[in-house]
């Protein structure tokens, strides 16, 4: 049994502080030199003492960073990720829009890595160009190697697009037919740099590791109205609930997707479905006349529902009042009002259309619906109340519906929540994820297939 020895070289590699997808990697250790080598040869690029930053035109940073650190490993380095950089390397994402929809993730890596082989023998002189041109899509250019092959070469596209279309005997031969397909745009020279370039030559600068901006305070939590209050976390919210009252019991379905908790009368029941998507139902509340017989009423909230709305939810449950509604009556006007006149008295307008009695938020970004038909359908738990916020109805931000025998004083208590609390809401930024998505590339690739490209046409 062999085992790998141990060289003191401690690597740490971060997120690079202002390129979004570029990676670092700080060493330490009477042997970082050899770590240092080892990065230098997988073409990371020194920024400081002690310091390399491994920056491509792919974005593929984050996955060669961490085949890099398992080389390391492999070699007794010890190597420590920073859990932004982990988060990066267990992303999953791809190129929106991309030309060739046909490759896998890993076909597109390779197509991409090949474009970055390129780009580099671009960048270090071994491959000269001649002329470029914009054919009216991407840019095209001629090149030959210098010292490896004495190919001469015919490159379409840009950045982790580009690759070679055709290959060439001579640098004459492959001028020729450069300036006969492309000579009234033919240019000289390298094509410009991308942006892309641009910015990750700027990210291999001593001056990038200096400067970058410290990242602003995230904005502090707004006071709004209850029904415009963030979500939170509904999992920490029922797990409080559940400590808190011991004469709930909880258990868990065989997939961990659903908690359930029942009250110990076994007569209502409490359940929550984890990460569900904001507009579907994540939480049934149940009540039952005993435990064998059929439901008395029934209560939903969807997985966007404000923190405050189902903390009155579960506090109305803790209290035990109303789980005997009768439900052999139907629900008549004093039941309505009761379970609405917080909503009267604080002026939500209130407007009738045939079936339907409305209660609206002054701003009219919430309201209250009952539905007076299915209220009458004694032998059905049908919908008959709806609470809901966000634009407008037919496009809420959540919703909570109700049976017809749904408690008054459990609704009483959710209007006077409504109508009068305020909860907290962190102000909506733009994102700084990573970019997934850029410019389409050209429809169509050139005549001669790319030798080198993992993906085939198809």
């Amino acid at each position: 049994m062999t085992t790998t020895p141990s060289i003191d070289a401690h690597v740490v590699l971060d997120v690079h502080p202002t390129h979004s997808s570029a990676v670092t990697a700080t060493l330490t250790g009477t042997q970082a030199r050899i770590a240092h080598m080892g990065l230098e040869a997988a073409d990371w690029t020194v920024v400081a003492d002690n310091v390399l930053a491994l920056v491509r035109i792919d974005s593929e940073e984050p996955y060669w960073a961490q085949d890099a650190a398992k080389h390391l490993a492999s070699e007794g380095i010890t190597v420590e990720i920073a859990p932004r950089l982990q988060e990066a390397m267990d992303e999953e994402w791809t190129w929106a829009n991309y030309p060739m929809p046909w490759c896998t993730r890993s076909e597109i890596r390779e197509v991409s890595n090949e474009a970055q082989k390129i780009y580099d023998d671009i960048r270090h002189g071994q491959l000269l160009i001649h002329a470029h041109a914009h054919d009216g899509y991407t840019t095209v250019a001629v090149g030959t190697y210098l010292g490896r092959t004495g190919k001469s070469v015919y490159l379409h596209g840009e950045d982790h697009l580009r690759m070679i279309a055709d290959t060439f005997d001579s640098p004459a031969q492959a001028m020729l037919a450069f300036e006969k397909t492309h000579g009234a745009e033919m240019r000289t020279g390298p094509a410009p740099l991308t942006d892309t370039e641009r910015s990750a030559a700027e990210a291999r600068t001593p001056l990038a590791l200096t400067t970058a901006k410290p990242e602003p305070a995230p904005p502090a939590p707004e006071s709004v109205p209850v029904y415009l209050a963030d979500a939170g976390d509904h999992d920490a919210l029922f797990d409080t609930f559940l400590d808190a009252h011991g004469d709930f019991g909880k258990w868990r379905t065989w997939s961990d997707e659903t908690t359930h908790a029942i009250h110990e009368s076994q007569t209502l029941r409490i359940e929550h479905v984890h990460e569900t998507q904001a507009r579907e139902t994540a939480w049934t509340v149940a009540a039952y006349e005993t435990p064998v017989s059929d439901r008395m009423w029934v209560l939903t909230a969807t997985s966007a529902t404000p923190a405050p709305v189902l903390q009155e939810l579960l506090s109305n449950l803790a209290d035990g009042d109303g789980w005997d509604t009768a439900v052999c009556a139907p629900v008549d006007e004093k039941a309505v009002t009761a379970a609405t006149q917080p909503l009267s008295d604080a002026g939500w307008k209130h407007t009738v259309d045939g079936r339907w009695i409305r209660w609206t938020s002054p701003t009219g970004d919430a309201g209250v619906l009952f539905d007076a038909f299915a209220a009458q359908r004694l032998s059905q738990t049908l919908h008959t109340w709806t609470i809901w916020a966000g634009p407008d109805p037919d496009r809420p931000t959540w919703t909570v519906t109700a049976s017809p025998h749904t408690p008054s004083s459990l609704l009483s208590d959710l209007s006077e929540t409504l109508a009068h609390d305020t909860g907290l809401r962190r102000p909506r930024t733009a994102g700084t994820g990573r970019r997934t998505s850029l410019v389409t590339g050209p429809p169509a690739m050139p005549v001669v297939a790319a030798t080198s490209a993992a993906c085939p046409s198809r």
